[in-house]
């Protein structure tokens, strides 16, 4: 199985957060299951820790890479019809990564673990984290 990871699901895993449900803690912890890992969401991350909303153990250019390779994670870059899904969507959702990963997700036909709820409403299957 291939499941699209939001960043938070990979910051609760790493720090053992109570908050990661236990399918998601099943899906890091199965040999079968294809993490993949947004551009979307390491540029989220680099923007949140300039404005101080996020604190990385080290310089994002560093923490990323070895998370992917750490952690068996699949790097999904932003392709064009990415872009253009997320473009198209409605204005359900205003976060502008959330609604890249939605148009990721749907593009490559897989589902997307994350604890925000609404992104449902654009028809993407949605794992709770």
């Amino acid at each position: 199985m291939r499941v699209l990871l939001d960043s938070h699901v990979l910051l609760w895993w790493l720090t053992a957060s109570h908050e990661l449900s236990s399918e998601a803690r099943a899906l890091f912890e199965d040999p079968g299951t294809e993490l993949l890992w947004s551009a979307a969401s390491t540029w989220e991350l680099g923007i949140k820790e300039q404005l101080g909303k996020l604190r990385l153990p080290e310089p994002i250019e560093k923490f990323v890479p070895r998370q992917v390779r750490e952690q068996g994670l699949t790097g999904l870059p932003i392709y064009h019809d990415h872009a253009a899904r997320a473009a198209g969507l409605p204005a359900v959702h205003r976060d502008p990564f959330d609604r890249m990963l939605v148009g990721q997700a749907l593009v490559e036909a897989v589902p997307l673990v994350t604890r925000d709820a609404p992104l449902r409403e654009y028809g993407v299957r949605v794992i709770d984290a």
